[in-house]
């Protein structure tokens, strides 16, 4: 009976990836910060608003986890926000004890209009790909993904 044996990746072409993937995601954050400038708003606040306009209303502990920052550091951040009108305090109505964020137009608006920047920067870089490389690209990044979000 033929044993079947999973293929092992190759150190070298592991240590390219992981290289390129670390100057991708540096340039990203270099970009992302740029585009934020322009705004009134700090990488850390708009994290916290990605995760409030990807997953909906959550409470502060929850935030905090997503972010992995210390519970403190996350109240201070939506009080920031809050003063800034970008997201709002609001209680659950299953159980008044509980404090939920919830994101407001300005934050919604805020998150539109970067996240519309950062695609308009990727598609400038992909000007060079055709559409099956740039089909075959998502298609790896985002079965990378979802192989490491299982992890």
């Amino acid at each position: 009976m033929n044993e079947v044996h999973p293929i092992t990746s190759n150190s070298k072409d592991v240590a390219e990836i992981e290289k390129e993937l670390r100057y991708i995601s540096s340039i990203i954050k270099q970009k992302g910060r740029e585009i934020l400038s322009n705004y009134k708003i700090t990488p850390p606040q708009f994290i916290a608003l990605q995760w409030l306009f990807e997953d909906g209303d959550m409470t502060i502990g929850e935030l905090s986890n997503k972010m992995y920052l210390a519970f403190s550091t996350t109240t201070d951040l939506v009080d920031r926000m809050e003063k800034n009108e970008l997201l709002m305090r609001v209680k659950d109505e299953n159980d008044r004890r509980v404090v939920r964020i919830h994101l407001l137009q300005e934050g919604k608006r805020i998150i539109d209009e970067v996240i519309k920047k950062r695609q308009d920067y990727l598609n400038a870089v992909l000007t060079d790909h055709n559409n099956e490389e740039i089909a075959s690209l998502k298609r790896n990044l985002i079965k990378l993904h979802q192989e490491m979000r299982d992890e």
